[in-house]
């Protein structure tokens, strides 16, 4: 019995120190976007969804040439009256909220993204009771999660270990 928790122990240690060393850490400074639907109804949850592929374009333009968190930040807060047209398509109670919001853990293609408090762009529809859609801005990996739907767990951790790099030195 001894010999069995011991093993147990050695394996549970093995698995932790591994897991920790390929985990991927999105920094501090990164800057997120979230849209909260008014309610898990089909319908809005298919109007968040629709917003989310219509802002798509402007997110490409509003992040695709930036090199720092500053720039960053700034572009992000400049296009808000850029989203507001495309939101309207779809509703007019909204808000668009950029500062520190709190995000929920996610978990895509094997990088989980920790819960806590983010500087973001929080677009709730609504009463914003619904589940969410959510991305990294910055670091632009809303874009790689929207280019890369059909890559597998590793090729995506291996892009966003790549961007991370080049984004946050």
């Amino acid at each position: 019995m001894k010999k069995i928790v011991i093993i147990l122990a050695i394996l549970t240690i093995i698995l932790i120190s591994r897991t920790s060393q390929d985990e991927i850490i999105i920094p501090d400074n990164a800057i997120r976007f979230r849209i909260i639907a008014n309610s898990n109804s089909v319908i809005d949850q298919t109007t968040k969804m629709q917003i989310a592929h219509d802002l798509y374009p402007e997110l490409i333009k509003t992040t695709q040439n930036v090199n720092s968190v500053t720039e960053a930040r700034a572009q992000i807060q400049a296009s808000e009256q850029t989203l507001k047209p495309i939101i309207e398509k779809y509703t007019t109670d909204y808000q668009i909220n950029y500062g520190n919001n709190y995000f929920p853990t996610k978990e895509f293609k094997g990088v989980t993204y920790a819960a806590g408090d983010y500087e973001s762009l929080v677009i709730s529809l609504g009463q914003a009771k619904g589940d969410n859609w959510w991305c990294v801005l910055f670091p632009p990996l809303c874009l790689l999660e929207a280019e890369n739907n059909n890559t597998d767990d590793v090729t995506y951790q291996l892009y966003t270990k790549e961007i991370l790099k080049k984004y946050m030195q």
